[in-house]
Parts: structure tokens; C-alpha cells; sequence
């Protein structure tokens, strides 16, 4: 009967954790090749870091933001790739309170790569806007395929 009791009220916590967890809810417009297991495996811990004598700030060799100092909650213009040109850049935006998903890019989730310029392969000049202040994960994709998470901490 003991066993029993112990079972039942591990069983009624795990059950009420569960159900205190916000889901993840994708907007309509979102990408189709964009999953809601890439939110479930981001890495929080692994926080975009300053990389290069260009003041660059991601992921080395991989993703960042340059000509900012840091992401922040007024439009900046940024996003350099290390990635083959003529490609196809999505930016998600997730943050990590509210669980909620949006586009970075102003002009919508895509843009267009360039170019190789100050020592990545591609590159593209953007209009970004955060909405909000918080912890935020932003997922790269390339072509319609998963690419990078960035993690920033952005506070105004």
C-alpha cells in the first residue's frame, strides 16, 4: 500500500509539472521547415560571445551579429554568416519567459545572403527589431535547413 501511496504522488507531480509548462505555440506564418523541437533543444547556456578584432558577437566560426554592440531593443541593422552565398537567411526569434516566437528581420522571416565580407562567407545588411527585453534565442536557418542558435541576453 506504501508503494502505492509513493507511486501515486510521484505520478500526481510529474503530471503537475507538466501542466504548469507553457507550450510552445508557432505562428501561422511561420517557416514550415522551422520545428518545435529546435525551441525544445536550445542550449540556454551557451550565450553568443564577442569573436574576432571586428567586435562580432555569436557563435565563432558559425553566426553573429556585427556592428552592434550588443543586440538591443531599438532596430539596428546586423547578421553575419559563415555560409556559402546566394543563399536564403532565416532569423526566429523565441523568447525564453513568454515562449513566444517572432520574426527578427523587420521586412518578415527571409532574406537574401550576399556576399563573403569581413571574413565570413556570406553576409547580409538587415533591419532587425527585438520586441522585448529578456533572455531570446534566435535559430538560423540557411536554405530551410536548421543552422545556429544564437543567445542573447537584451535588456534595452
Amino acid at each position: 500500500m506504501k508503494r502505492c501511496i509513493v507511486f501515486f504522488t510521484v505520478l500526481l507531480f510529474l503530471v503537475g509539472c507538466t501542466m504548469n509548462e507553457k507550450a510552445v505555440a508557432l505562428p501561422d506564418d511561420l517557416p514550415d521547415f522551422v520545428q518545435e523541437s529546435d525551441f525544445k533543444s536550445i542550449d540556454w547556456d551557451n550565450k553568443a560571445v564577442e569573436f574576432g578584432d571586428r567586435g562580432i558577437i555569436g557563435n565563432a566560426n558559425k553566426s553573429g551579429v556585427m556592428g552592434a554592440n550588443m543586440p538591443s531593443l531599438s532596430s539596428q541593422k546586423w547578421w553575419g554568416i559563415e555560409e556559402s552565398r546566394n543563399s536564403k537567411l532565416t532569423i526566429v526569434g523565441y523568447h525564453k519567459d513568454s515562449k513566444t516566437i517572432h520574426p527578427i528581420l523587420v521586412d518578415g522571416w527571409t532574406i537574401g545572403l550576399g556576399g563573403p565580407v569581413n571574413g565570413a562567407d556570406a553576409h547580409t545588411p538587415s533591419s532587425v527589431k527585438i520586441p522585448k527585453p529578456g533572455e531570446r534565442a534566435m535559430l538560423v536557418y540557411t536554405n530551410g535547413s536548421y543552422f545556429d542558435t544564437l543567445i542573447y541576453d537584451i535588456n534595452e
